[in-house]
């Protein structure tokens, strides 16, 4: 209970940030500022800015000096959700329990959304330079990490071979690539995003990046069963998602059980990686163990 507490905490702090950064819907054109907060403030865990601050917090550094990158991998996740559930993608009516964006403003101004969202989060992240005293060499850096989880090495990667892969027998090593870079990469780049920011060494970078590969394993596993087992209730969205769209899942080649066990040792291994630093990261350390036991 203090774990959601906290992460609750969190995620309204990140809220209330998106808030101030996000234009009115009544600034012109209103009808895709409305659509741009529809789906920011359409609930979610805001697990990749908590996850970001954490591995600032980590390593000596404070939520708010990393905030505005905190939000930025939040427009960078919603814009993939919002092309994601388009009808020429997975073709998704709900999302977190809400119809989804093109559902509710149609399919033009929803990739408009999805856009500018992407967009905006840049423009975030190019203001991190010189505040708090972060250099710019360190943003740079960053905003070259993202942009390599976001375009074709890692997010829209993953969901190419994704979509090229539906109706098709695949094999273990091309599903972990789907799985590494549409979900995978951005939680790395969360990670090593608050880190850099926060002036980690090489090794305190090494063992969170370790940390953050094995963490988003169990997250897309986790979440590959909860469209099997889950219930739409909880997750938000129609279970048997990805059975319908012929997607590879990880409960469909090895099946449940060894699914579950996989979750298991992905999370035992991101634990492992936050040893070095001993209490600082027992936020990261719990929420491991959260999305794992999540049933949404």
């Amino acid at each position: 209970m203090e774990f959601l507490n906290e992460l609750k905490k969190i995620a309204g702090q990140v809220d209330a940030a998106l808030n101030r950064y996000l234009l009115p819907e009544s600034s012109c054109p209103e009808i895709i500022h409305r659509a741009m907060r529809y789906s920011i403030f359409a609930g979610g865990k805001r697990l990749r800015p908590a996850m970001l601050i954490a591995a600032a917090e980590a390593v000596g550094g404070s939520a708010d000096k990393v905030m505005p990158a905190a939000c930025a991998l939040e427009l960078i996740h919603t814009y993939s959700l919002i092309h994601d559930d388009l009808p020429s993608m997975d073709d998704d009516d709900y999302r977190r329990g809400k119809p989804t964006n093109h559902k509710v403003f149609g399919e033009a101004m929803a990739i408009l959304a999805g856009d500018a969202l992407l967009t905006m989060s840049f423009q975030l992240l190019a203001g991190l330079s010189g505040r708090n005293g972060i250099a710019p060499a360190d943003v740079v850096r960053v905003i070259a990490d993202i942009s390599a989880a976001a375009g074709t090495t890692g997010l829209i990667g993953g969901q190419v071979v994704d979509i090229v892969s539906a109706n098709q027998e695949i094999d273990a090593g091309t599903l972990e690539y789907i799985h590494t870079k549409k979900t995978g990469a951005l939680f790395r780049a969360a990670i090593r995003s608050g880190a850099v920011l926060s002036g980690a060494d090489d090794e305190e970078l090494k063992s969170l990046t370790n940390y953050a590969e094995h963490f988003g394993l169990a997250f897309q596993i986790t979440d590959d069963i909860l469209d099997v087992a889950g219930d739409m209730q909880k997750t938000g969205k129609p279970v048997g998602s990805d059975e319908k769209n012929n997607k590879a899942t990880y409960p469909a080649l090895y099946g449940l059980e060894e699914a579950y066990r996989l979750a298991g040792y992905s999370a035992e291994q991101a634990l492992y990686a936050l040893e070095p630093f001993g209490e600082k990261a027992n936020f990261l350390k719990e929420l491991v163990k959260f999305v794992v036991n999540r049933d949404h």
